[in-house]
């Protein structure tokens, strides 16, 4: 049991170092390069070095690479090395996505999903096409199960559709839908931070060990940025932060065979996901600040995201904005693990 938790917890600990040092390197690289963007929660919008997520990604890279060095060198893998690797280069391609995105800032102010912003990103129709690259090494090694436990149905036989039509949607579809919801510090990676602390233990309760080690790197990796985002944020996650995220909770659901546990976290992504639809995706996140510092919401009593929805119950601070969303992520992981201890998962 020992050597079984040692060889998930030293990648941890390197993949926390890694993420936290990379965190800080780019910050000043990339401020430096003018890949920035705009805060516009504070009383004076704040430009910010953009696209955070690049540590993040590479320190899950890092650590999965560890392992596989471990297993080939130091102790008897248990699990395949092909699988991990399959994994970090999914990882890095869809990061590269994100960085793409991010990329995009402009000189002057141009309109971006319903407000005037110097970064304008890819078009919406080039983000889930070129997502669909992420899932290919996942594709290529066939990657979860044949069986899928979905909820109050019970096992349901996939067979090929799994790999090749149910996994390639669900990158596209996760990875796009948490990039949905944010604008507020600390907002992306606190609900990441909660749903992969979710799935850890849940992993460690009754998933797999590669579900445990998965787990473990992307809480770890999540766990050395957040102090960089929460407020007064010094960084942006930008999309390289949120397609990584996605990709890697994708991951564990399909090799950590953790599928309808983790359909169930993802409820508030798959909300604000339809809430956005209603306005064909032509939506801002963000409020509208007063004098007080408190926001209210941007379309008043009419609600297209889960941050309108807090904003219209009270009067709301930004860091009060950001506890309320992850307060609901947390719900959302409490009721996964009541459905499974009640047999429903």
């Amino acid at each position: 049991m020992y050597h079984t938790f040692q060889t998930i917890i030293i990648p941890g600990i390197i993949v926390f170092a890694v993420t936290l040092f990379g965190t800080k390197f780019l910050m000043s690289y990339f401020y430096g390069a003018g890949i920035v963007a705009e805060d516009k929660n504070k009383e004076k919008p704040v430009i910010l070095p953009s696209s955070g997520g690049l540590a993040v990604a590479f320190g899950i890279v890092i650590g999965l690479l560890v392992y596989v060095f471990g297993g080939n060198f130091v102790f008897s893998p248990v699990i395949n090395p092909s699988n991990l690797l399959a994994v970090a280069l999914s990882i890095v391609l869809i990061a590269m996505v994100g960085f793409l995105d991010d990329l995009n800032v402009k000189q002057k102010k141009v309109r971006s999903t319903d407000m005037m912003d110097i970064r304008e990103g890819l078009k919406q129709w080039q983000k889930p096409v070129l997502t669909l690259v992420g899932a290919l090494p996942l594709i290529a090694i066939n990657a979860g199960v044949s069986y899928v436990n979905i909820p109050f149905f019970g096992s349901v036989a996939l067979g090929l559709f799994y790999p090749l039509l149910i996994l390639p949607l669900a990158i596209i579809f996760v990875s796009n839908s948490v990039n949905l919801l944010g604008g507020f510090d600390g907002l992306q990676p606190g609900m990441a931070l909660i749903a992969s602390f979710g799935l850890l233990v849940y992993s460690l309760l009754y998933g797999t060990y590669a579900g445990t080690l998965l787990s473990t790197i992307l809480f770890a990796a999540i766990l050395a940025f957040i102090p960089f985002n929460i407020y007064k944020a010094k960084v942006i996650p930008g999309d390289s932060f949120t397609y990584t995220v996605g990709a890697s909770l994708v991951a564990i659901m399909a090799i950590g065979n953790a599928e309808a546990f983790g359909t169930i976290l993802f409820i508030p992504w798959i909300i604000e996901f339809i809430l956005h639809l209603r306005r064909r995706f032509h939506v801002t996140d963000l409020g509208i600040r007063e004098r007080d510092g408190t926001f209210r919401a941007p379309y008043g009593k009419k609600i297209y995201s889960l941050t309108h929805l807090v904003m219209n119950y009270k009067k709301l601070r930004e860091r009060e904005v950001t506890l309320y969303i992850c307060l609901i992520e947390a719900a959302f992981v409490i009721l996964a693990f009541l459905l499974k201890a009640a047999g429903l998962l």
